[in-house]
């Protein structure tokens, strides 16, 4: 409408028309009006305060908008059993099949973007010995290969070839665990449409950055001053008998998705533990020529000559139309097989051509995996969009609430305070058996956003995939080919990290509710400002952590100089907001409120006004040529806005 009314007047003003209501004599009109639209507005704020006062983190009452069960004919119910029960299930699961696929193609396009500078990266041990630096580069690393599984093998490889120690590997480890959380983080913006559910599906993610943060921000400097990870991680890989130790890793998730996921691109991930250890070529292509090892039958004749009684070999031969295994020795032959011909058949190891999309193009690594990253954020963002319909359309009446009050319902008294644990152990067994808590997280994710699960319930689930996701890494461990104990001994960190972290932020209520009411703050703020989640997202996991490493492979010194100060003033300022909260009468009079700075310095309110406004101008750019939109009309014919006189005046003489 408003644009609408921006159209008349400004033809009206081209025309040289009067603007209607300034000489229509139709004040007392406008007055009448003027009190009706005050009246509209009042009743809508009061409308709007109502709305506001409801909790929208409160999971929503899905309701069924179908006719009752009662009240379908026989037909009517084959076909709504077949739909709910059998199509919209078995669609469901096909969306998430292509989902955990477009993950997969998401890692391999960060890979073929970032993997060998990633593998170089690491093998720079001198940088890696700074401990800010390992866990700036554990974040970066993690995020380049869109898996802390990888980049955790890749460390594992090193401890085990010692190229790394393992007090130099554990802040690396450290930064992983934060990396892994940035692929759920994407997903969230799959909701970003709907504002409500945006609020829940950012917080559902986000609650995994803030335990991972919180954690590290404590057991760092715990184990730079005491090194108890390494301590607790030696005695217990002393007490072990790794001689009968063996380990082989289950991939059994990739065994379901490799069909598909193999016909588009294969890469050789052995190349970047290779670059990472010093062994591999940089110049060489990530895309795989050759792939599966096989096998051929070759077929010669052979003359067999014996020399005393000196063995002159096995064979396998051809003898009464079988194959057999021969001893050729005088004691085996007589005369008449003496220097005899013999069919002999032997079998030659080879690796098979690929034979996938991208096998033996033109293109350079980088070009595949921008193609490969559009292609996976697009099929990911689709998907997205389908899964969420669908939930909406299968979780409404009885199924929903079934569903909703098993996943987010509590044991019984006294055995309520279980219920956490018992998720715990959940989200650690499945994301086991998927061998990826990106994909397990990713997965929960959406159902956050439309209620399904609490965040209070997926608090513990994301925990439980923290602990799932080391074993990973005790696997590597157990099948590498170096010093076992080493490797096997930073894997145990990795899993030590996390459960120390889930003993200070779960068991005790106070400390648990820190990370789910720092999550529910970024979730208010995405939601208010939809712009601020892609903000975060570049900001913690690029920008920071970019910024960082550079200052620390500067040296100490300047790390120091630099990110120290800021560190202090952020520091004081987040101790300022909580006082301001909890404590006011605590500060001083004048730091009781922010409002004494410039509004930017305490409010995103003019960079969302600036955003907003950069957005409307670039949008206008592209429309020039549509004469249906006001703005761009009068921007791109060199047309003054309506004053707000003039508009007002319009909206007054229309009602």
């Amino acid at each position: 409408h408003r644009l609408l009314i921006w159209r008349v007047v400004i033809e009206l003003r081209q025309s040289n028309h009067s603007v209607p209501g300034f000489k229509c004599g139709c004040q007392h009109q406008v007055m009448d009006a003027e009190k009706g639209l005050k009246t509209k507005r009042s009743a809508s704020e009061n409308d709007h305060k109502l709305d506001s006062e409801e909790d929208p983190w409160d999971v929503p009452e899905l309701k069924d908008k179908g006719k009752p069960w009662s009240e379908l004919s026989t037909f009517e119910r084959i076909w709504r059993v077949t739909i709910s029960w059998i199509v919209k299930p078995a669609f469901l699961v096909g969306l998430l099949y292509l989902f955990v696929c477009s993950l997969s193609f998401l890692g391999s396009a960060f890979q073929l973007l970032g993997g060998k500078r990633a593998g170089e990266a690491f093998s720079n041990n001198g940088i890696v010995k700074n401990p800010i630096a390992g866990l700036m580069l554990g974040i970066l690393g993690t995020v380049l290969v869109q898996s802390s599984s990888t980049t955790t093998s890749i460390i594992v490889a090193m401890v085990s070839s010692e190229i790394l120690d393992v007090e130099t590997a554990i802040p690396i480890v450290m930064g992983a665990n934060i990396g892994t959380s940035v692929t759920n983080t994407i997903v969230s913006f799959g909701h970003a449409k709907e504002r409500d559910e945006f609020r829940r599906a950012f917080a559902g993610a986000t609650v995994h950055d803030m335990f991972n943060f919180l954690s590290v921000l404590v057991l760092l400097p715990l184990e730079l001053a005491s090194g108890y990870l390494f301590h607790l991680s030696k005695a217990i890989v002393d007490s072990l008998d790794l001689n009968s130790a063996s380990g082989k890793k289950q991939d059994l998730l990739k065994k379901i998705t490799k069909p598909l996921t193999d016909k588009v691109v294969k890469l050789d991930k052995k190349l970047i533990n290779n670059i990472a250890t010093g062994e591999g070529d940089t110049s060489k292509s990530l895309i795989k020529v050759f792939c599966d090892p096989a096998t051929r039958t070759i077929n010669e004749t052979v003359t067999v000559t014996l020399n005393g009684n000196e063995t002159i070999g096995s064979h396998m031969v051809w003898q009464g139309g079988r194959l057999v295994e021969k001893n050729f020795t005088n004691s085996f032959c007589s005369s008449s097989c003496l220097n005899a011909t013999w069919l002999v058949q032997s079998e030659e190891s080879y690796k098979t051509e690929c034979d996938f999309l991208f096998y033996n193009t033109s293109l350079s690594d980088s070009s595949v995996g921008v193609i490969l990253l559009i292609m996976a954020l697009v099929i990911l963002c689709v998907c997205l969009v389908l899964i969420v319909k669908t939930l909406h359309s299968l979780l409404r009446g009885r199924l929903a609430f079934l569903i909703k009050k098993t996943i987010n319902a509590d044991f019984p008294y006294p055995f309520a305070w279980l219920t956490g644990y018992i998720a715990i152990l959940v989200g650690c067994g499945v994301t086991i058996l998927v061998q990826s808590s990106s994909i397990f997280t990713s997965a929960i994710t959406p159902l956050v956003g439309v209620g399904v699960i609490t965040l209070q319930r997926t608090y513990p689930l994301t925990l439980g995939a923290n602990i799932g996701t080391t074993v990973t890494g005790i696997l590597a461990a157990l099948a590498s080919s170096g010093s076992l104990y080493n490797a096997l001994q930073i894997a145990m960190c990795h899993l030590f990290f996390n459960i120390s972290g889930i003993l200070i932020w779960y068991p005790i209520p106070k400390t648990r509710t820190v990370p789910i009411g720092m999550a529910k703050l970024l979730g208010n703020t995405t939601a208010k400002y939809r712009w601020f989640a892609l903000f975060y997202l570049l900001l913690i996991f690029f920008i920071i952590p970019a910024i960082l490493f550079g200052l620390s492979a500067a040296g100490w010194y300047v790390l120091l100089a630099i990110a120290g100060p800021v560190f202090i003033v952020a520091v004081a300022i987040i101790v300022i907001n909580i006082l301001q909260r909890k404590r006011p009468h605590w500060l001083p009079k004048r730091l009781q409120t922010w409002e004494w700075l410039p509004l930017w310095m305490h409010s995103l309110d003019p960079m969302d006004r600036l955003l907003t406004s950069l957005a409307a101008h670039i949008s206008a750019l592209f429309r020039c040529k549509r004469q249906n939109d006001v703005e761009s009309y009068s921007e791109c014919n060199g047309v003054a806005e309506p004053t707000e006189q003039e508009l007002d005046t319009v909206v007054m003489t229309t009602i």
